[in-house]
């Protein structure tokens, strides 16, 4: 009974780890790629690329070419604010998930106490590292830059930043606040922009 409780424990913690690795490579996979919340009824698919009549007698005033690059603009930073909120509360929602699991394991009373500290530790490096990513999500929004989301995995840290370009100085600064508060080499770091 006892060598039972002991492999479905050692399977709990290796799930977990899974966990924390598919995220890693999700974030990692998806750094260039925009998520969008935003679903699209099929008609609106059956359209797309559909050819439209256009007559050259058609003249667009100014203020409605005005209205419609306002339209694709905020469309465009919607999509932008939306990868970011998602992707935050994807990251938020997988560290939940690791801790809900670990403190099963503490309530579980067939848990040796080994098992039951190795737990403990676990739900301490997250919540240092939860703790550590929004005091650096915060020190970057006061160097200008918008919106961020930073996703960890293992020792390599992906930073992701809204931003059109980023100057040097932006890359140092960060580089600079993610070495210091989460103790991170800086070959470890990686900056991208969306």
């Amino acid at each position: 009974m006892n060598l039972k409780n002991i492999k479905s424990n050692q399977i709990i913690l290796f799930v977990v780890a899974l966990m924390l690795v598919s995220a890693g490579y999700l974030s990692y996979s998806m750094r260039g790629t925009p998520v969008s919340s935003n679903i699209v009824s099929e008609n609106e698919v059956s359209s797309i690329g559909d050819a439209q009549l256009v007559s050259s007698n058609n003249i667009i005033d100014s203020n409605s070419l005005n209205e419609m690059s306002v339209a694709t603009s905020s469309n465009s930073s919607s999509r932008i604010d939306d990868y970011f909120a998602s992707s935050r509360l994807g990251r938020d929602t997988m560290y939940s998930q690791m801790i809900e699991s670990y403190q099963n394991l503490l309530d579980n009373q067939n848990v040796s106490e080994e098992q039951k500290t190795v737990a403990t530790q676990e739900i301490t490096e997250i919540n240092n590292t939860q703790n550590s990513i929004m005091i650096c999500e915060n020190l970057i929004k006061t160097k200008g830059i918008s919106d961020v989301v930073i996703f960890v995995n293992d020792k390599s840290i992906n930073v992701i930043v809204k931003a059109d370009t980023l100057e040097q100085e932006t890359i140092a600064q960060i580089q600079n606040i993610i070495a210091r508060e989460m103790n991170a080499e800086i070959e470890n770091i990686h900056i991208s922009n969306k």
